[in-house]
């Protein structure tokens, strides 16, 4: 998906920081994770009864050198396909 599609899809910010896609995607909602210059994101969003609802972005640190929650990340990937739980969506997440 490309990403000024998915941002209006999923109402993905970019840029944004760690912080704020925990405010926004974590709990019940989806999963943040750092994962080296990495944070991976699987999100809720729902398709309708019986279909998949998670999607799955990364996101890469715009500075080098500097993670913490504060610190400014830009949108590189998004899944192209919604998947059955959150665990397939950071499993994808971490392949990109």
């Amino acid at each position: 998906m490309k990403i000024t599609e998915a941002m209006k899809t999923y109402r993905l910010p970019n840029p944004s920081t760690p912080e704020d896609l925990e405010m926004r995607f974590s709990g019940m909602d989806g999963k943040i994770l750092n994962f080296g210059e990495t944070v991976l994101l699987a999100g809720y969003y729902y398709n309708g009864p019986g279909k998949p609802a998670y999607f799955a972005a990364t996101y890469e640190y715009i500075e080098d050198g500097v993670h913490d929650c504060e610190s400014t990340i830009g949108l590189k990937t998004v899944s192209e396909v919604e998947f059955t739980d959150d665990g397939h969506a950071i499993a994808w997440a971490m392949q990109q």
